[in-house]
């Protein structure tokens, strides 16, 4: 992807970014609100995003090949339009319409949360879908579990590719495999003692825990007080309690684990930010690896139609 850019809109800390850099792309503008994420993406990036997204002009952001968006998932009304389409002003799904308007970018990249294709029975993700389209974008769609790309992090969220030509793009398949969570996890004697759960807690998660695996675990606590012993992580929440995932029912995870999680690497800076933030971030974030390989993929179809086009002209010329 090199001499490709792009722009990272609600960016948090920059797993989207880390995937297109890798590749070669180059990040030419980014946009976060949160002042936390800010200061870490500053830290790693040398780049303080833009803050709200409402307050910019789409024709002020620069022009860029690629637009990229972890966008939250806001739900808005899809009564009385015809064709059925939705006036979708109101939600930040609005501005990411109105910036491909502007600035007609090759192609873009959005991640959110599964629910979203069966939100108000699948009509919200029909109608994002059809404003796409209209657009004149190319549109693929896929969900995927970050457990299926050497993650051990149980994890499903929908990733929507576009392209603005009749790109032929297919997502990567997946890896099926994670690694142990011996590669991610640091070891208790290194954590501070604060991390671990008082002998009351930890004695009634035993009491309720039905099994549990050799090696490492991870203890998560469902909605209903079940307790499931597992060998790799449920998913990060941003708005989980403290307690819902803990290391071998023992103590709660730390801000390093919680990124390794989510393939971030180790030279990450965190530090300039309180364990709440980091916690709020890592569940916000996304699984770098599954990015990376979509990136990987989109790096191939346009690519692919490049090669086409120059063969096409060359028959033309002869």
């Amino acid at each position: 992807m090199k001499g490709l850019k792009f722009i990272d809109l609600f960016a948090g800390i920059g797993g989207i970014r880390l995937g297109f850099e890798k590749l070669g792309a180059d990040c030419v503008f980014s946009s976060e609100w949160d002042k936390h994420a800010q200061t870490v993406y500053e830290a790693n990036f040398n780049e303080k995003p833009f803050g709200d997204i409402n307050d910019i002009d789409p024709n002020d952001i620069p022009n860029h090949d690629i637009l990229l968006a972890g966008f939250p998932c806001q739900p808005f009304s899809i009564a009385g339009k015809q064709l059925g389409f939705a006036d979708t002003r109101g939600t930040l799904f609005f501005n990411i319409e109105e910036i491909l308007k502007a600035k007609q970018p090759q192609a873009f990249l959005l991640e959110n949360v599964k629910r979203l294709t069966t939100h108000d029975k699948g009509r919200t993700f029909q109608v994002i879908l059809e404003k796409l389209e209209q657009l004149g974008y190319k549109v693929y769609y896929k969900v995927f579990n970050s457990l299926d790309f050497g993650l051990p992090q149980r994890r499903e969220r929908i990733y929507i590719v576009g392209f603005k030509e009749d790109i032929h793009f297919s997502f990567p398949q997946p890896l099926n495999y994670y690694k142990p969570l011996s590669e991610v996890l640091e070891a208790d004697g290194d954590i501070p003692r604060n991390f671990f759960v008082k002998e009351h807690m930890r004695e009634s998660r035993y009491a309720k825990v039905k099994s549990i695996p050799d090696g490492d675990s991870i203890w998560h606590e469902n909605i209903g007080g079940n307790i499931s012993a597992l060998p790799y992580s449920c998913a990060l929440r941003a708005g989980g309690s403290y307690n819902y995932l803990l290391v071998n029912g023992e103590r709660r995870l730390t801000g390093r684990e919680m990124l390794r999680l989510q393939g971030f690497p180790d030279s990450y800076k965190i530090d300039m930010v309180a364990y709440t933030q980091v916690r709020k971030m890592a569940g916000n974030s996304v699984s770098v690896p599954v990015i990376e390989l979509i990136a990987g993929q989109m790096q191939k179809a346009l690519n692919e139609k490049k090669k086409a086009i120059t063969i096409e002209q060359t028959k033309l010329a002869i």
